[in-house]
């Protein structure tokens, strides 16, 4: 009995672990997917909206780099002292939860 328990835990624990794994890869590519689809601009070509929304969000924020895709969504990399973060935006200046 103590073996047939013990082999049922094992086989259940190895299926989990791929399991686990599995799903670990597809989200990285499907996160690598997404961020091909910006293309990199001049920080002077970014909206106003979108300027102005990242002063009032993230006051003292330095835009560093800023891409666009073709859905006039913006990937904006910023700075704010030392910390640095990547955010989203549209067109607007509505952030954008990716």
């Amino acid at each position: 009995m103590k073996k047939i328990v013990l082999s049922a835990a094992i086989v259940l624990g190895s299926l989990s672990i791929y399991a686990t794994s599995m799903v670990h890869s597809e989200e990285v590519k499907i996160e690598s997917d997404y961020q091909t689809e910006y293309t990199e601009i001049s920080t002077d070509t970014v909206p106003a909206a979108v300027k102005t929304a990242l002063q009032t969000a993230y006051p003292g924020a330095k835009l560093v780099k800023a891409y666009v895709n073709d859905k006039k969504e913006y990937k904006l990399e910023i700075a704010v002292g030392d910390q640095k973060a990547t955010v989203y935006s549209d067109v607007n200046g509505n952030w954008l939860k990716i």
